[in-house]
């Protein structure tokens, strides 16, 4: 029994992950729950890169796994991982810890091959879950995958989900990331609880909102600079049912959609949308409004979703084939796909939430080069111009591609470098060419001018001093890492480009 009258899971192996039973607090060992566990992992190899997962360890002991680690965005440095189900094991002298590699830069890539990479996705155990509550504690290599696998059929859902589910607790909070919901639910660290932490000189803290709370909300959205996550505690959402009551929008031009992104803010608890950014004149940033909410049980079958089904893309696309002609006529197929002015319909949280998981290996389409991601937030006092400035400047500079999303942002939260703040939020990939860094560079001055800012998770072409620039905070968290880690033994490839951590 703990302090806290709460009773915990059992601790003895991997089989002893608890899943949901009709108890108030859940407990037991159920092995078959997890045995299978979708984390991408098994359809990837290494969800990191290049075939991490032959190396896996038994028994609690570590082994060393892969020659060559990469982002989302194919992007590789040379580099191996220690994997292993103990956690406070494996990070004991580590550079920095790694999950699913869904960070689509360097965030969680090696700034030497030497440096000691903890990959934490072995480590998935739930230790407790008080049904009452919705509080969860779980190790920091669970991903959002089983979660939404093992709660989503018994009522809980993860307050803050990315685009993705394949990713880990850890690196839900390092990155802080966000969804459709912001704009209601804020960061998903805001929905954080505690922390166990590994820190740089190896000490174990817990950290909390009240306790060592400069620790905490430095590692919320840190970026794994300040310590290694071991340990996740946070309160999951209760749902009425397993669908989503889903409304969707053609809607003409980006001033237009803007409006009508703030009207649905107002309305809907979940919204974002796909704009296209090819269209020329007056049609610019065109697109499909989303929203969504969760669908009562009388508008929604009784059967939870199966599973989706997968595809896998086989190969990479060679480099030509992603061009301004096959990507236009994309975003005409799908604008025009939109048959109906407005259209409802209840969907599966996967749709939903997630529609490219569905899709394996969709980072291949990009070709040999791999991909970056660009995402910004323009804050809301910049105005409707400075949105529409932005896809002008990226099309100018032949920065656009099929995939163009826009969100809209609430309140800026309490973690120290966490990315959002009152505005929108567009995200668009970009294949890597030799005028990569010149487009980066060129939006990164708009987004300085407009006092917005960049998201560390999804960058790898950002210069120091344009970061430095659109950061103020940065001051703060370079005096957390000061306190907390003085001697920069934590340390990444993004760090050392942009903090200037040295190798």
């Amino acid at each position: 029994m703990r302090a806290d009258g709460r009773e915990a899971a059992p601790r003895t192996g991997r089989g002893a992950r608890c899943a949901p039973s009709s108890a108030t607090v859940v407990q037991g060992s159920v092995v078959a729950s997890f045995g299978g566990r979708e984390t991408g992992e098994s359809e990837t190899g290494s969800a990191e890169a290049g075939g991490g997962g032959a190396g896996a360890e038994s028994g609690g002991k570590a082994a060393m796994a892969t020659s060559r680690l990469e982002g989302w965005g194919r992007i590789g440095v040379p580099g191996s991982e220690v994997l292993g189900t103990d956690l406070e094991a494996i990070t004991k002298g580590a550079r920095l810890s790694r999950g699913l590699g869904r960070s689509y830069g360097d965030s969680s890539l090696p700034a030497s091959p030497d440096d000691k990479v903890a990959a934490t996705r072995l480590a998935d155990r739930i230790l407790f879950f008080d049904e009452k509550t919705g509080v969860m504690r779980a190790e920091a290599g669970l991903s959002l995958a089983e979660i939404n696998r093992v709660f989503i059929p018994r009522g809980f859902f993860p307050p803050v989900t990315p685009g993705t589910k394949f990713v880990t607790l850890g690196g839900a909070v390092a990155s802080d990331v966000h969804g459709k919901n912001h704009h209601v639910k804020g960061c998903f660290g805001a929905h954080v609880r505690a922390l166990k932490i590994r820190l740089a000189n190896d000490a174990i803290v817990e950290c909390t909102p009240e306790s060592n709370a400069d620790l905490f909300w430095g590692t919320v959205g840190g970026m794994g600079l300040l310590g290694h996550i071991l340990e996740v505690e946070f309160t999951m959402e209760r749902i009425p049912s397993g669908w989503i009551w889903m409304e969707s929008e053609r809607v003409r031009d980006i001033d237009e959609f803007l409006e009508a992104l703030d009207r649905a803010a107002k309305r809907w608890p979940m919204t974002m949308g796909w704009i296209d950014c090819l269209s020329p004149g007056s049609s610019l940033g065109r697109g499909i409004l989303m929203a969504g909410r969760w669908a009562t049980v009388d508008e929604s079958s009784p059967v939870p979703p199966r599973p989706p089904r997968k595809i896998t893309l086989p190969f990479e696309l060679p480099n030509w084939m992603l061009n301004p002609w096959t990507a236009s006529a994309f975003n005409d197929l799908y604008y025009w796909k939109h048959f109906d002015h407005r259209a409802e319909r209840v969907v599966t949280p996967d749709a939903f939430f997630y529609p490219l998981d569905a899709i394996l290996h969709w980072n291949r389409a990009y070709g040999p080069r791999g991909f970056t991601q660009y995402q910004c937030v323009l804050p809301r006092a910049a105005g409707p111009k400075a949105v529409r400035a932005f896809l002008e400047r990226l099309v100018e500079l032949g920065g656009a591609s099929p995939l163009c999303v826009i969100k809209d942002c609430g309140p800026e939260g309490k973690g120290v470098l966490s990315f959002p703040m009152e505005g929108t939020s567009i995200a668009v990939d970009m294949a890597v060419t030799p005028d990569t860094q010149r487009i980066v560079d060129s939006l990164n001055e708009l987004v300085i001018e407009a006092g917005g800012r960049i998201y560390l998770t999804k960058d790898r072409f950002t210069r120091a001093e344009h970061f430095r620039a659109m950061e103020p905070r940065l001051d703060r968290f370079m005096a957390l890492r000061e306190k907390w880690d003085p001697e920069r033994r934590l340390r990444t490839a993004q760090s050392v480009r942009l903090f200037g951590d040295r190798v």
